[in-house]
């Protein structure tokens, strides 16, 4: 029974077996969650599932185990805390991730994480083993399931990510193997979330996350309570890879051998942080766009036309006409016109711009126009070449032909892998950087209690940095 052994791993495992490297970089995935989500907190949809929840909850539940909402120094019934924390940290697009598991960990394990730690009052320790063992999880099931998982429409975040909410709480929660065992059928029963929220321009992309949030915690707590959920819901006949991975799967014929030799390997370190506030699909053409800008300028209005080649999943990110920020957020083609028009954006750009007349007919901003202009020259192709490297790569080529008046020559780059990547880091300082970037006036002395997490209790942590 595959889930068994998963089961067993998350029981016994211990802070006392995490490398330095895992420690150091699960605290500064803490560091980059909580930035992206104490300003995620302002979005539009963080507002609504916000006000929704109280609409929903006020005086009615009146429970001991209360949590923080991040951004708005308020508390509320565990599980709402959870859906609502989990909601602000993936709604901006700018949340850690794992390529080949091809699923954001962070927005999903960090609520969980913080709303049984603060509301039981765990230590560090205990805090920091659950995060990891989340992230262990997810990244080995998030590599079983994908790219076909993918491919056939699931956004991993919201059905593995019930089961990486679940691992984290029931180690939270100090289930026993069996516990945990039924906790994890019942995430996988729960597992939910269609890309086409994602691509449809809907706010569905980030309740994904606050209910992979709610369902792995609720999972938990009704098998600590006693409830059974079935232990083959993930590679039984009727299982989750027979109904939302493989069209041809035998349970008969499928060997979980050299998978259960990879439980408990480090991977925490291959996770990759986010810059820009777009689909990771699009980073790496975002990277290349602002190589060549280094070379064009400001004279991107005499780009006579643009062909952006990359691998066929990003190519599908071809909006040429978003019509609103959730569509913008998928838009390749108004990822690299805004890159070679503004630069390095950032989450206050996209927000000017759309102030400005980005998204609506008519502009009377010559730099809204500019983009609008750039996008319209663009085409974008999927490379059979580049389509081959994925998903090891994440490759984009793209190239930029001037006009005669201004050099009239053509301006080519390639980046196999956007930059946060393992293989292409971003360091602590640059992290920091866009904590400050998305929340300038979070006094940052707070988040020194993330280098020492383990000396403090979780409610004195979460204290802290809501101060």
């Amino acid at each position: 029974m595959f889930l068994k052994n998963i089961s067993k791993f998350i029981s016994n495992y211990r802070y006392e077996q995490a490398t330095v490297e895992s420690i150091t970089t699960v605290k500064a995935a803490f560091l980059d969650f909580f930035g992206v989500t104490y300003r995620g907190a302002s979005e539009e949809a963080s507002k609504i599932a916000y006000n929704t929840v109280e609409e929903i909850f006020s005086g009615n539940l009146n429970l001991n185990l209360r949590a923080s909402v991040i951004g708005r120094n308020k508390k509320t019934n565990i599980l709402s805390a959870g859906f609502l924390n989990g909601v602000s940290a993936h709604v901006l697009e700018l949340d850690d991730g794992h390529r080949g598991g091809q699923i954001h960990l962070g927005s999903v394990i960090f609520p969980t994480a913080l709303a049984i730690s603060e509301s039981f009052d765990l230590s560090g320790k205990e805090f920091l083993e659950g995060v990891i063992v989340g992230y262990e999880v997810g990244i080995l099931l998030g590599k079983i399931v994908n790219p076909d998982h993918r491919n056939k429409g699931f956004h991993t975040t919201g059905t593995i990510g019930a089961f990486v909410a679940g691992t984290v709480a029931s180690k939270l929660l100090k289930l026993d193997e069996e516990q945990i065992l039924n906790a994890l059928g019942l995430c996988g029963t729960q597992a939910a979330g269609l890309l086409e929220s994602d691509h449809g321009g809907s706010m569905g992309k980030s309740l994904h996350v606050g209910k992979a949030v709610y369902n792995g915690m609720l999972s938990a707590f009704l098998a600590r309570n006693g409830f059974t959920g079935s232990g083959t819901i993930f590679e039984g006949k009727e299982g989750l890879l027979k109904a939302m991975v493989y069209d041809d799967y035998n349970v008969e014929d499928f060997s979980f051998e050299k998978v259960l030799k990879e439980i408990g390997k480090v991977r925490v370190r291959d996770i990759y942080f986010k810059k820009y506030p777009f689909c990771r699909h699009i980073h790496s053409s975002i990277d290349t766009a602002l190589k060549l800008k280094a070379s064009i300028g400001d004279e991107y209005d005499h780009i006579e036309n643009i062909a952006v080649k990359t691998y066929d999943v990003a190519a599908q990110h071809n909006n040429f006409n978003p019509k609103n920020k959730e569509e913008l957020r998928q838009s390749l083609p108004f990822a690299v016109a805004i890159s070679l028009v503004v630069g390095e954006v950032t989450v206050d750009d996209i927000d000017q711009l759309i102030e400005y007349g980005l998204l609506d007919n008519y502009s009377t901003v010559d730099k809204v126009n500019s983009i609008k202009n750039l996008a319209a020259r663009m085409i974008i192709l999927s490379d059979d070449k580049l389509n081959e490297l994925y998903p090891e790569k994440r490759p984009s080529n793209v190239i930029i032909k001037l006009d005669k008046t201004f050099r009239n020559g053509v301006f080519q780059n390639i980046t196999l892998l956007p930059k946060g990547d393992f293989e292409n880091p971003y360091k602590l300082s640059e992290l920091i950087d866009k904590f400050k970037a998305n929340n300038p006036l979070y006094d940052i002395r707070n988040l020194t209690v993330i280098d020492s997490i383990e000396d403090y209790s979780m409610s004195y942590v979460v204290q802290k940095l809501n101060e």
